[in-house]
C-alpha cells in the first residue's frame, strides 16, 4: 500500500481509495456532479477542475481495472476544521457501500490531525453517514450563512 492508498478497513472487497491527486478522472467527476448530482447540477468544469485542485480529494476505484467509480472531497485546514463534499457513487455500483466507505476514509484520514469536527450537508444520504459516526448538529441554530447568489441554496 502506497502512503496515498488507504486501509482496507471498511471498504468493500474488490474496491481500492485512494488520495492520490493523479488518479482522480477530473472529466468523469464532473460529468456525475453537473449532471447527475442536485447540489451541483449545471456546474461548469472549470468550477469543478478549481475545486478538485483547492481540495483534498478520495477516489474509489474498481481494484482490478483500476476505474474510478465514487468520488469525495474535502476542504479542510488539516488542523481544526474541515468539511466534507461532492460524494458520488456512480449509479452502476450503488448499494455495496462505496459511500460509506467513503465517509469512513475521510474520518480516518483526518483523526490524526487533531481536527475537531468534519460538516457536511446532505438531503438524501442521512443513514450512510450515520454509520460512520456522523450525526444531525446538536445547535443548527448556532450556524449562519452567506448566499451570493441567492437563488442557490445548497
Amino acid at each position: 500500500m502506497s502512503a496515498t492508498e488507504l486501509p482496507a478497513t471498511e471498504r468493500p472487497a474488490g474496491y481500492e481509495i485512494s488520495l492520490d491527486p493523479t488518479r482522480i478522472d477530473a472529466a468523469r467527476v464532473h460529468h456525475w456532479l453537473s449532471t447527475d448530482a442536485y447540489w451541483a447540477m449545471g456546474r461548469t468544469r472549470e468550477t469543478q477542475d478549481a475545486a478538485i485542485a483547492g481540495s483534498l480529494n478520495f477516489g474509489a476505484y474498481e481494484a482490478a481495472s483500476g476505474e474510478q467509480v465514487a468520488y469525495a472531497r474535502v476542504v479542510t485546514d488539516s488542523a481544526t476544521f474541515a468539511w466534507l463534499c461532492d460524494v458520488y457513487v456512480d449509479r452502476s455500483v450503488r448499494g455495496k457501500g462505496l459511500g460509506k466507505a467513503l465517509a469512513a476514509a475521510v474520518r480516518d484520514h483526518l483523526e490524526p490531525f487533531g481536527v475537531r469536527r468534519i460538516l457536511l450537508a446532505t438531503s438524501t444520504a442521512h443513514g450512510v453517514y450515520a454509520q460512520v459516526g456522523f450525526e444531525p448538529l446538536p445547535e443548527p441554530s448556532q450556524w449562519m450563512v452567506h448566499y451570493y447568489d441567492r437563488s442557490v441554496r445548497s
